[in-house]
């Protein structure tokens, strides 16, 4: 563990990948500053983290611009996760999705810029390369948007852009593919797809696939997110601020692919699970067929190697779901 003075604030710090970075710097020493309204996030992600020294729970709204203001007191650096996600959310109520990821993101930039903070790491989107075919994903080359979350995310790209030429702050956009992990939530009408498979193989149920289940993604385990972040509010390289960053492993997995790992790893738990059917669905409105990311320009300008393919992530995510929600 090493011993810094410096305070992390991390918006959304009750969700998934939030919790996560969470736990991952106060292990580190850095004091954590978590900021959340729980829309979304769960008490039960941070729980333990309460009794910690090092670790503060502010609940707000990044809606609410004085919650944002109260919460840079003291901070060094924000990890912005906070965010609606989910494409099929934004379909349904795109208003919430705009408020949330658009006007709560420029309320918690500009409360940095005001705080004078060092840096403003924040949660991007693949979703930002929208109808562009290109394979695979360079951060330079996007298309237009296919969904009201893919417009706000791609705003916040441009804000970051804004601020950082005119004022000053220094960001760094992460471009997430399709993570997954530990504590990742498998309840819920927006419940991601791994969680969710998982739950349902677990429970001897048939996941439904969208579509024939040769879409594909650039499924991305929570670790190797946790070193991009690290690695984006450490690092001096000039060239490396303000511009932004695919944050993935570099590797394409079918829907049909990710299914047969699932059974393999949780036959190990249970038998029976390898017998389970698949159902195929229709395919779901604003997605993308296929999505890979390259992760050059991260390997290059911060030294990102990320440590977890797609089978060792699933094995341990398998793994946490088994011991936990089983």
């Amino acid at each position: 563990m090493s011993d810094t003075n410096l305070t992390i604030l991390i918006t959304g710090g009750a969700g998934f990948i939030g919790s996560n970075l969470c736990e991952y710097f106060l292990e580190k020493g850095y004091r954590v500053v978590c900021l959340d309204n729980f829309s979304t996030g769960f008490r039960h992600n941070i729980e333990h983290l309460i009794s910690n020294s090092g670790f503060q729970l502010i609940e707000g709204d990044i809606r609410d611009y004085t919650t944002c203001m109260k919460a840079m007191d003291g901070i060094d650096y924000v990890l912005h996760q906070a965010a609606l996600g989910s494409v099929p959310r934004s379909i349904q109520d795109p208003i919430t999705t705009n408020e949330v990821n658009v006007s709560g993101f420029l309320n918690m930039l500009h409360a940095s810029k005001e705080a004078g903070i060092k840096r403003f790491v924040y949660a991007a989107s693949s979703s930002t390369y929208g109808d562009s075919e290109s394979l695979p994903k360079e951060e330079e080359v996007i298309g237009r948007p296919l969904s009201p979350y893919a417009i706000t995310k791609y705003v916040n790209e441009l804000y970051a852009d804004i601020f950082s030429k005119t004022y000053g702050v220094e960001t760094v956009g992460l471009r997430y593919f399709n993570v997954f992990g530990r504590k990742q939530n498998p309840n819920g009408s927006y419940a991601a797809v791994i969680p969710k498979f998982v739950m349902q193989l677990m429970q001897h149920e048939s996941p439904v696939i969208n579509g024939d289940g040769n879409y594909s993604r650039d499924f991305t385990y929570i670790d190797n997110v946790l070193q991009m972040n690290e690695l984006a509010m450490l690092t001096n390289n000039p060239e490396a601020i303000n511009t932004v960053y695919n944050t993935a492993f570099g590797d394409r997995t079918t829907l049909n692919d990710l299914i047969g790992y699932l059974k393999e790893f949780l036959s190990e738990f249970d038998p029976e699970i390898a017998g389970v059917t698949v159902v195929h669905g229709p395919n779901r409105m604003g997605d993308i067929p296929h999505s890979l990311a390259s992760i050059e320009k991260a390997q290059k300008l911060l030294n990102y190697n990320p440590q977890y393919s797609i089978s060792q992530g699933l094995k341990e995510a398998v793994k946490w779901y088994w011991e936990n929600l089983k």
